[in-house]
């Protein structure tokens, strides 16, 4: 199973507010006609794993963004999932290695993983391969940082790099030895 990561940061390096809010996102959330290779990404992947504050922030959105697409919430509490999305959407606890063998088993192979620190746990886990990072040129001061600590220094391989007209850049790294 493939393991990656699509998502946007702050200039600083922040996912979200402290309190999980991304409404500096906004501004750049489709205005332009562009989604920055989202769709042929999704299009890529056989399922979500996201954390449960991930989920909680997901479900404010007004519609719901995956479509069919499963996905799995990490939640070691009980989880509310509406009911229109009880076909697509499960919980899971157990540790990133415990989940992705779960998923494989079930024939998942390209997985998109979510939330700062589920991404984290995946990555420390080994289990991350390639990384999609959309730099929005704007500073938010504090929030949620994408990176924190890990088990050890985790060596990139820069895919492509590229420069939207609307100033957002977008990094795409690979795991040495891990599908490039």
């Amino acid at each position: 199973m493939r393991g990656s990561v699509f998502i946007a940061t702050s200039l600083d390096g922040f996912i979200a507010r402290e309190d999980g809010a991304i409404d500096w996102l906004e501004e750049w959330s489709g205005g332009s006609g562009e989604d920055y290779g989202y769709r042929a990404f999704m299009e890529s992947v056989d399922c979500l794993v996201m954390g449960r504050k991930t989920y909680e922030q997901v479900l404010t959105f007004s519609g719901w963004p995956y479509g069919e697409k499963p996905v799995v919430v990490l939640s070691h509490r009980s989880l509310a999932i509406p009911d229109h999305l009880a076909d697509t959407v499960e919980a899971m606890s157990g540790s990133p290695e415990t989940v992705a063998q779960t998923l494989s088993k079930r024939g998942a192979d390209h997985v998109y993983i979510d939330g700062g620190e589920t991404i984290r746990g995946f990555l420390n886990a080994g289990l991350i391969h390639r990384l999609i990072i959309t730099t929005i040129p704007v500073l938010i001061g504090a929030g949620i940082r994408l990176f924190g600590p890990l088990s050890g220094d985790i060596k990139l391989h820069c895919v492509q790099t590229r420069q939207f007209t609307d100033g957002l850049v977008q990094s795409e790294y690979a795991i040495p030895g891990d599908f490039v």
